[in-house]
Protein backbone atom coordinates (compact mmCIF):
# COMPACT_ATOMS: atom_id res chain seq x y z
CA UNK A 1 0.00 0.00 0.00
CA UNK A 2 1.42 3.22 -0.77
CA UNK A 3 1.76 6.24 1.68
CA UNK A 4 -0.86 8.15 -0.12
CA UNK A 5 -3.56 5.34 -0.39
CA UNK A 6 -2.39 4.77 4.00
CA UNK A 7 -3.36 8.56 4.61
CA UNK A 8 -6.64 7.79 2.56
CA UNK A 9 -7.72 5.31 4.46
CA UNK A 10 -6.54 6.61 7.68
CA UNK A 11 -8.98 9.95 7.27
CA UNK A 12 -11.81 7.91 6.10
CA UNK A 13 -11.50 5.65 9.31
CA UNK A 14 -10.83 8.90 11.74
CA UNK A 15 -14.10 10.58 9.81
CA UNK A 16 -16.40 7.49 10.32
CA UNK A 17 -15.11 6.83 13.72
CA UNK A 18 -15.71 10.32 14.89
CA UNK A 19 -19.47 10.71 13.40
CA UNK A 20 -20.46 7.27 15.05
CA UNK A 21 -19.22 9.11 18.10
CA UNK A 22 -20.93 12.36 17.79
CA UNK A 23 -23.74 10.04 16.71
CA UNK A 24 -23.93 8.06 19.58
CA UNK A 25 -23.32 10.76 21.96
CA UNK A 26 -26.16 13.26 20.67
CA UNK A 27 -28.82 11.03 21.14
CA UNK A 28 -28.79 10.39 25.08
CA UNK A 29 -31.65 11.75 26.31
CA UNK A 30 -31.01 9.40 29.16
CA UNK A 31 -28.01 12.17 30.32
CA UNK A 32 -30.38 14.90 29.90
CA UNK A 33 -32.46 13.39 32.17
CA UNK A 34 -29.33 13.01 34.63
CA UNK A 35 -28.73 16.57 34.60
CA UNK A 36 -32.35 17.63 35.48
CA UNK A 37 -32.80 14.68 37.81
CA UNK A 38 -29.19 15.67 39.83
CA UNK A 39 -30.40 19.57 40.01
CA UNK A 40 -34.14 18.98 41.05
CA UNK A 41 -34.45 15.41 41.80
CA UNK A 42 -31.46 14.19 43.67
CA UNK A 43 -32.35 15.95 47.01
CA UNK A 44 -34.81 13.59 47.96
CA UNK A 45 -34.94 10.79 45.48
CA UNK A 46 -32.76 7.53 44.91
CA UNK A 47 -33.15 5.45 42.20
CA UNK A 48 -33.09 1.92 43.61
CA UNK A 49 -33.94 2.70 47.57
CA UNK A 50 -36.22 5.36 49.58
CA UNK A 51 -34.94 8.56 50.29
CA UNK A 52 -36.67 11.38 51.72
CA UNK A 53 -39.21 10.55 49.21
CA UNK A 54 -39.65 6.92 47.15
CA UNK A 55 -37.05 5.19 45.15
CA UNK A 56 -37.69 6.10 41.58
CA UNK A 57 -37.14 2.76 39.98
CA UNK A 58 -40.33 1.28 38.75
CA UNK A 59 -41.63 4.84 38.70
CA UNK A 60 -43.74 4.01 35.03
CA UNK A 61 -45.37 1.00 37.04
CA UNK A 62 -47.11 3.19 40.02
CA UNK A 63 -50.03 4.91 39.82
CA UNK A 64 -50.70 6.90 36.53
CA UNK A 65 -47.22 7.60 36.09
CA UNK A 66 -47.52 5.63 33.14
CA UNK A 67 -48.94 8.68 31.25
CA UNK A 68 -46.27 10.92 32.01
CA UNK A 69 -48.69 14.47 31.60
CA UNK A 70 -50.08 13.09 34.84
CA UNK A 71 -46.35 13.06 36.30
CA UNK A 72 -46.08 16.68 35.12
CA UNK A 73 -48.75 17.80 36.66
CA UNK A 74 -47.49 16.28 39.55
CA UNK A 75 -44.13 17.54 39.70
CA UNK A 76 -45.35 21.40 38.03
CA UNK A 77 -48.05 21.56 41.03
CA UNK A 78 -48.19 19.13 44.04
CA UNK A 79 -50.49 21.20 46.23
CA UNK A 80 -53.15 21.04 43.62
CA UNK A 81 -52.58 17.71 41.80
CA UNK A 82 -52.73 16.11 45.85
CA UNK A 83 -56.04 18.00 46.55
CA UNK A 84 -58.10 15.01 45.03
CA UNK A 85 -55.48 12.52 44.73
CA UNK A 86 -55.45 9.77 47.65
CA UNK A 87 -52.08 8.16 45.95
CA UNK A 88 -50.13 11.05 46.66
CA UNK A 89 -51.86 12.02 49.49
CA UNK A 90 -50.74 8.39 51.27
CA UNK A 91 -46.81 9.42 49.54
CA UNK A 92 -47.44 12.66 52.28
CA UNK A 93 -48.57 10.37 55.26
CA UNK A 94 -45.78 7.94 54.79
CA UNK A 95 -43.10 10.40 54.35
CA UNK A 96 -43.93 13.14 56.74
CA UNK A 97 -43.32 16.23 53.91
CA UNK A 98 -44.52 17.31 50.23
CA UNK A 99 -42.63 17.69 47.24
CA UNK A 100 -42.27 20.99 46.17
CA UNK A 101 -43.61 22.18 42.96
CA UNK A 102 -40.97 22.42 39.73
CA UNK A 103 -42.81 24.86 37.57
CA UNK A 104 -40.27 25.15 34.94
CA UNK A 105 -39.60 21.10 34.42
CA UNK A 106 -41.35 20.24 30.81
CA UNK A 107 -43.03 17.37 29.41
CA UNK A 108 -39.43 17.18 27.76
CA UNK A 109 -37.53 17.37 30.66
CA UNK A 110 -39.77 14.52 32.25
CA UNK A 111 -39.42 12.34 29.39
CA UNK A 112 -35.77 12.26 29.87
CA UNK A 113 -35.91 12.03 33.56
CA UNK A 114 -37.89 8.52 33.11
CA UNK A 115 -35.37 7.27 30.40
CA UNK A 116 -32.36 7.88 32.94
CA UNK A 117 -34.58 6.37 35.70
CA UNK A 118 -35.36 3.46 33.79
CA UNK A 119 -31.54 3.09 32.27
CA UNK A 120 -30.07 3.59 35.96
CA UNK A 121 -32.16 1.00 37.35
CA UNK A 122 -31.13 -1.75 35.01
CA UNK A 123 -28.97 -4.59 37.05
CA UNK A 124 -25.43 -4.67 35.91
CA UNK A 125 -24.48 -7.36 33.64
CA UNK A 126 -23.96 -10.58 35.55
CA UNK A 127 -20.52 -12.61 34.94
CA UNK A 128 -19.73 -15.11 32.60
CA UNK A 129 -20.08 -18.90 34.68
CA UNK A 130 -17.16 -19.66 36.11
CA UNK A 131 -14.90 -16.79 35.04
CA UNK A 132 -15.20 -15.22 38.05
CA UNK A 133 -14.97 -11.83 36.53
CA UNK A 134 -17.10 -8.89 37.47
CA UNK A 135 -18.98 -6.12 35.17
CA UNK A 136 -19.60 -3.05 36.15
CA UNK A 137 -22.52 -1.04 34.94
CA UNK A 138 -21.02 1.54 32.02
CA UNK A 139 -19.17 3.92 33.24
CA UNK A 140 -20.73 6.78 31.06
CA UNK A 141 -19.53 9.07 28.66
CA UNK A 142 -15.81 9.54 30.23
CA UNK A 143 -15.29 6.12 29.78
CA UNK A 144 -16.10 6.12 25.94
CA UNK A 145 -14.14 9.28 25.61
CA UNK A 146 -11.42 8.00 27.37
CA UNK A 147 -10.66 5.00 24.80
CA UNK A 148 -11.48 7.55 21.96
CA UNK A 149 -8.32 9.23 23.36
CA UNK A 150 -6.13 6.40 24.00
CA UNK A 151 -7.14 5.23 20.60
CA UNK A 152 -5.96 8.40 18.86
CA UNK A 153 -2.49 8.41 20.90
CA UNK A 154 -1.43 4.86 19.63
CA UNK A 155 -2.77 5.76 16.43
CA UNK A 156 -0.14 9.28 16.92
CA UNK A 157 2.77 6.75 17.77
CA UNK A 158 2.47 4.59 15.05
CA UNK A 159 2.35 7.29 12.42
CA UNK A 160 5.22 8.80 14.54
CA UNK A 161 7.31 5.66 14.39
CA UNK A 162 5.97 5.05 10.44
CA UNK A 163 7.38 8.65 9.55
CA UNK A 164 10.62 7.67 11.45
CA UNK A 165 11.16 4.50 9.26
CA UNK A 166 9.68 6.08 6.08
CA UNK A 167 12.65 8.76 6.81
CA UNK A 168 15.40 6.27 7.28
CA UNK A 169 14.52 4.09 4.37
CA UNK A 170 14.26 7.51 2.26
CA UNK A 171 18.10 8.70 3.78
CA UNK A 172 19.33 5.01 2.42
CA UNK A 173 17.76 5.23 -0.75
CA UNK A 174 19.39 8.24 -1.45
CA UNK A 175 23.02 7.58 -0.19
CA UNK A 176 22.46 10.21 2.72
CA UNK A 177 24.33 9.29 6.01
CA UNK A 178 21.68 9.13 9.15
CA UNK A 179 23.32 10.41 12.59
CA UNK A 180 23.13 8.06 15.13
CA UNK A 181 19.75 8.58 17.05
CA UNK A 182 19.88 10.39 20.50
CA UNK A 183 18.76 8.87 23.69
CA UNK A 184 14.64 9.62 24.83
CA UNK A 185 16.00 11.45 27.69
CA UNK A 186 18.09 13.84 25.75
CA UNK A 187 15.93 14.30 22.85
CA UNK A 188 15.22 18.19 23.42
CA UNK A 189 11.87 17.31 21.28
CA UNK A 190 10.81 14.35 23.94
CA UNK A 191 11.94 17.27 26.68
CA UNK A 192 9.73 19.97 25.54
CA UNK A 193 6.42 17.68 24.77
CA UNK A 194 6.73 15.94 28.29
CA UNK A 195 7.64 19.81 29.91
CA UNK A 196 4.12 21.20 27.96
CA UNK A 197 2.13 18.27 28.84
CA UNK A 198 3.07 18.64 31.79
CA UNK A 199 2.28 21.92 32.53
CA UNK A 200 -1.13 21.76 30.56
CA UNK A 201 -2.36 19.15 33.02
CA UNK A 202 -0.63 20.95 36.16
CA UNK A 203 -2.87 23.86 34.67
CA UNK A 204 -5.91 22.05 34.39
CA UNK A 205 -5.65 20.48 38.31
CA UNK A 206 -5.19 23.93 39.46
CA UNK A 207 -8.07 25.88 37.44
CA UNK A 208 -9.88 22.42 38.79
CA UNK A 209 -9.14 23.27 42.31
CA UNK A 210 -9.28 26.62 42.17
CA UNK A 211 -13.04 26.02 40.76
CA UNK A 212 -13.58 24.11 43.80
CA UNK A 213 -12.69 26.35 46.31
CA UNK A 214 -15.01 27.47 49.24
CA UNK A 215 -17.39 24.34 47.53
CA UNK A 216 -19.54 22.79 50.46
CA UNK A 217 -21.59 20.90 49.23
CA UNK A 218 -22.53 18.12 51.54
CA UNK A 219 -21.18 20.51 55.08
CA UNK A 220 -23.37 19.53 57.92
CA UNK A 221 -21.91 21.02 60.72
CA UNK A 222 -22.77 20.30 64.68
CA UNK A 223 -25.35 22.92 65.72
CA UNK A 224 -25.19 23.79 69.56
CA UNK A 225 -28.52 22.37 69.99
CA UNK A 226 -29.60 19.50 67.19
CA UNK A 227 -32.85 20.81 65.70
CA UNK A 228 -34.82 18.63 63.30
CA UNK A 229 -36.17 20.45 60.63
CA UNK A 230 -38.23 17.11 59.94
CA UNK A 231 -39.84 17.53 62.94
CA UNK A 232 -40.40 21.35 62.99
CA UNK A 233 -41.24 22.05 59.24
CA UNK A 234 -42.18 18.44 58.11
CA UNK A 235 -44.27 16.94 60.63
CA UNK A 236 -45.86 19.93 62.47
CA UNK A 237 -45.57 22.32 58.98
CA UNK A 238 -44.27 25.12 60.69
CA UNK A 239 -43.84 27.57 58.11
CA UNK A 240 -40.52 28.62 56.82
CA UNK A 241 -41.27 32.04 56.68
CA UNK A 242 -42.22 31.73 60.55
CA UNK A 243 -38.35 31.79 61.63
CA UNK A 244 -37.03 32.62 58.56
CA UNK A 245 -39.20 35.76 58.19
CA UNK A 246 -37.01 38.50 56.87
CA UNK A 247 -36.34 35.90 53.67
CA UNK A 248 -39.60 37.47 52.05
CA UNK A 249 -38.44 40.82 52.36
CA UNK A 250 -34.64 41.34 52.92
CA UNK A 251 -31.51 40.26 51.65
CA UNK A 252 -31.08 38.23 53.57
CA UNK A 253 -33.50 35.08 55.29
CA UNK A 254 -31.57 35.58 58.96
CA UNK A 255 -31.73 32.91 61.71
CA UNK A 256 -34.68 33.29 64.49
CA UNK A 257 -34.06 34.75 67.65
CA UNK A 258 -34.20 32.94 70.90
CA UNK A 259 -37.66 34.38 71.69
CA UNK A 260 -38.61 32.97 68.40
CA UNK A 261 -37.95 29.58 69.90
CA UNK A 262 -39.45 30.36 72.96
CA UNK A 263 -43.24 31.14 71.41
CA UNK A 264 -44.07 27.52 71.36
CA UNK A 265 -41.41 25.64 73.94
CA UNK A 266 -42.73 27.63 76.77
CA UNK A 267 -45.85 25.27 76.28
CA UNK A 268 -43.59 22.16 74.67
CA UNK A 269 -41.08 21.63 77.30
CA UNK A 270 -40.39 17.44 76.14
CA UNK A 271 -40.05 15.44 73.35
CA UNK A 272 -42.31 12.11 73.45
CA UNK A 273 -44.73 11.84 70.60
CA UNK A 274 -42.43 12.40 68.07
CA UNK A 275 -40.20 9.89 65.74
CA UNK A 276 -36.82 9.18 66.85
CA UNK A 277 -34.03 11.53 66.45
CA UNK A 278 -31.26 10.59 65.46
CA UNK A 279 -27.73 12.64 64.39
CA UNK A 280 -25.44 12.08 61.10
CA UNK A 281 -23.85 9.11 62.61
CA UNK A 282 -26.80 7.43 63.37
CA UNK A 283 -26.71 7.58 67.33
CA UNK A 284 -30.58 8.39 69.52
CA UNK A 285 -30.98 12.55 70.14
CA UNK A 286 -32.76 12.66 73.59
CA UNK A 287 -35.18 15.64 72.42
CA UNK A 288 -36.05 16.58 75.75
CA UNK A 289 -32.64 17.51 76.38
CA UNK A 290 -32.36 19.32 73.66
CA UNK A 291 -35.11 21.71 74.54
CA UNK A 292 -33.32 21.83 77.78
CA UNK A 293 -30.19 23.52 76.25
CA UNK A 294 -32.63 25.86 74.81
CA UNK A 295 -33.91 27.28 78.20
CA UNK A 296 -30.52 27.85 79.24
CA UNK A 297 -29.86 30.23 76.46
CA UNK A 298 -33.34 31.75 77.42
CA UNK A 299 -33.05 31.76 81.13
CA UNK A 300 -36.23 30.14 81.23
CA UNK A 301 -37.19 28.01 84.18
CA UNK A 302 -39.88 25.01 83.82
CA UNK A 303 -41.15 25.41 86.49
CA UNK A 304 -42.10 28.90 86.45
CA UNK A 305 -43.24 29.61 82.87
CA UNK A 306 -46.00 32.71 83.50
CA UNK A 307 -42.88 34.50 84.96
CA UNK A 308 -40.60 34.56 82.00
CA UNK A 309 -40.36 37.42 79.36
CA UNK A 310 -37.63 38.23 76.67
CA UNK A 311 -35.44 40.27 78.50
CA UNK A 312 -34.53 37.17 80.97
CA UNK A 313 -32.79 35.72 77.60
CA UNK A 314 -29.09 35.20 78.77
CA UNK A 315 -27.48 34.96 75.29
CA UNK A 316 -28.45 34.52 71.89
CA UNK A 317 -27.55 30.68 70.26
CA UNK A 318 -24.48 30.42 68.48
CA UNK A 319 -25.98 28.76 65.37
CA UNK A 320 -23.24 27.44 62.79
CA UNK A 321 -23.92 29.08 59.01
CA UNK A 322 -24.17 26.18 56.41
CA UNK A 323 -24.74 28.19 53.25
CA UNK A 324 -22.21 30.52 52.50
CA UNK A 325 -21.31 32.61 49.23
CA UNK A 326 -18.17 34.42 48.58
CA UNK A 327 -17.83 38.38 49.68
CA UNK A 328 -17.93 39.21 46.34
CA UNK A 329 -21.12 37.55 45.07
CA UNK A 330 -24.53 39.26 45.77
CA UNK A 331 -27.56 37.20 46.54
CA UNK A 332 -31.12 38.87 48.06
CA UNK A 333 -33.68 36.43 49.42
CA UNK A 334 -36.39 38.70 48.88
CA UNK A 335 -36.09 38.97 45.48
CA UNK A 336 -36.13 35.14 44.89
CA UNK A 337 -38.71 34.38 47.34
CA UNK A 338 -41.18 36.95 46.46
CA UNK A 339 -40.79 38.48 43.35
CA UNK A 340 -39.26 35.10 41.52
CA UNK A 341 -41.62 32.77 43.80
CA UNK A 342 -38.52 29.92 44.36
CA UNK A 343 -39.20 27.60 46.69
CA UNK A 344 -37.22 27.67 49.63
CA UNK A 345 -36.81 23.63 48.43
CA UNK A 346 -35.24 24.64 44.79
CA UNK A 347 -31.96 25.91 46.70
CA UNK A 348 -31.74 24.30 49.90
CA UNK A 349 -33.51 20.90 49.27
CA UNK A 350 -36.15 18.98 51.03
CA UNK A 351 -34.79 20.83 54.09
CA UNK A 352 -38.27 19.39 55.39
CA UNK A 353 -37.22 16.02 55.41
CA UNK A 354 -34.04 16.55 56.89
CA UNK A 355 -33.15 16.35 60.89
CA UNK A 356 -29.96 17.97 60.67
CA UNK A 357 -29.67 19.85 57.74
CA UNK A 358 -26.90 20.01 55.22
CA UNK A 359 -25.78 21.98 52.04
CA UNK A 360 -27.38 19.79 49.34
CA UNK A 361 -26.59 22.25 46.40
CA UNK A 362 -23.00 23.34 45.30
CA UNK A 363 -23.94 27.25 45.05
CA UNK A 364 -21.61 27.32 42.19
CA UNK A 365 -21.52 30.14 40.12
CA UNK A 366 -22.20 27.51 37.34
CA UNK A 367 -24.89 26.11 39.63
CA UNK A 368 -26.50 29.52 39.89
CA UNK A 369 -25.94 30.50 35.83
CA UNK A 370 -28.23 27.11 35.22
CA UNK A 371 -30.95 27.98 37.43
CA UNK A 372 -31.13 31.43 35.00
CA UNK A 373 -31.52 29.61 32.21
CA UNK A 374 -33.89 27.69 32.78
CA UNK A 375 -36.46 29.44 35.08
CA UNK A 376 -39.23 30.82 33.45
CA UNK A 377 -40.20 34.86 35.27
CA UNK A 378 -43.47 35.11 36.01
CA UNK A 379 -44.63 38.19 34.03
CA UNK A 380 -47.86 40.12 35.16
CA UNK A 381 -50.56 39.10 32.84
CA UNK A 382 -53.10 40.79 34.33
CA UNK A 383 -54.51 42.28 37.63
CA UNK A 384 -54.66 39.04 39.75
CA UNK A 385 -50.89 36.84 38.49
CA UNK A 386 -47.39 37.89 37.90
CA UNK A 387 -45.88 40.64 39.28
CA UNK A 388 -46.15 43.92 38.19
CA UNK A 389 -42.80 44.74 37.97
CA UNK A 390 -42.08 42.98 34.86
CA UNK A 391 -44.68 44.93 33.25
CA UNK A 392 -42.23 47.52 31.65
CA UNK A 393 -40.74 44.96 29.46
CA UNK A 394 -43.15 45.81 26.84
CA UNK A 395 -41.51 44.10 23.88
CA UNK A 396 -41.82 40.29 25.86
CA UNK A 397 -45.29 41.03 26.60
CA UNK A 398 -46.08 41.54 22.68
CA UNK A 399 -43.85 39.05 21.95
CA UNK A 400 -45.48 36.41 24.29
CA UNK A 401 -49.15 38.00 23.06
CA UNK A 402 -47.70 37.34 19.41
CA UNK A 403 -46.62 33.68 19.80
CA UNK A 404 -43.34 34.87 19.17
CA UNK A 405 -42.17 33.43 22.56
CA UNK A 406 -43.85 30.71 24.81
CA UNK A 407 -41.96 31.66 27.97
CA UNK A 408 -39.59 34.28 29.43
CA UNK A 409 -36.54 33.47 31.01
CA UNK A 410 -34.27 34.98 33.98
CA UNK A 411 -31.63 34.89 31.26
CA UNK A 412 -33.80 37.53 28.88
CA UNK A 413 -34.24 40.33 31.26
CA UNK A 414 -30.25 40.28 32.37
CA UNK A 415 -30.08 37.14 34.21
CA UNK A 416 -26.67 36.46 33.05
CA UNK A 417 -24.99 39.85 33.32
CA UNK A 418 -21.97 39.81 35.49
CA UNK A 419 -23.14 43.12 37.41
CA UNK A 420 -26.28 41.21 37.86
CA UNK A 421 -24.37 39.38 40.94
CA UNK A 422 -20.89 40.31 41.29
CA UNK A 423 -20.63 44.21 42.36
Amino acid sequence: MSTKQFSTHLVLFLSSFLFFSVTISSAQDAAAGKTVFMSKCAACHNVLKKGTGPAMAGLEERHKWADHNELLAWINNPTAYMANDPYTQGLKTEYGSMMPGFTDVTLQDVENIVAYINEAAKPAPTPAAGTGEVVEAGGGNSIFFGAISLLLGVIILILMRVNSNLRKIADQTEGVITPKGISFWRNKRYITLISIGLFIFGGYMMAKGAIGLGNQKDYQPVQPIYYSHKVHAGINQVNCLYCHGSAEQSKHATIPAVNTCMNCHKAIQTYEKGPKLLDGDGNVVDGTAEIQKLYEYAGFDPNQPNKWNPSMIKKPIEWVKIHNLPDHVYFNHSQHVNAGKVQCQSCHGAVDGMNEVKQVADLSMGWCVNCHRETNVQFNYDSTKGNKFYSIYEKFHSDLKSGKMDSVKVKDIGGLECQKCHY
